[in-house]
């Protein structure tokens, strides 16, 4: 599932998180969050794994960054 579909389906305070701390790696309730809404998958273009933990890809951190900047975001 693509961030574009997943985004709309976790909860508000979870979107203010990633907005908020675009590109850190992921807590443990905000992965738990994504995977509600995807059905517990993880796909390659959004999620990696990194010596920090679980992130966000950079295509994804791209995609949050426009939609905090209310701008359009590309496909992700």
């Amino acid at each position: 599932m693509n961030i574009h579909e997943w985004w709309p389906l976790i909860p508000a305070e979870t979107r203010g998180w990633l907005m908020a701390h675009n590109g850190e790696p992921l807590p443990p309730h905000v992965i738990a969050d994504i995977k509600a809404a995807t059905g517990g998958t993880t796909d390659a273009d959004w999620a990696v794994q990194t010596a920090d933990g679980p992130q966000l890809s950079d295509e994804a951190v791209d995609w949050i960054e426009a939609v905090a900047n209310d701008e359009e975001p590309t496909t992700g």
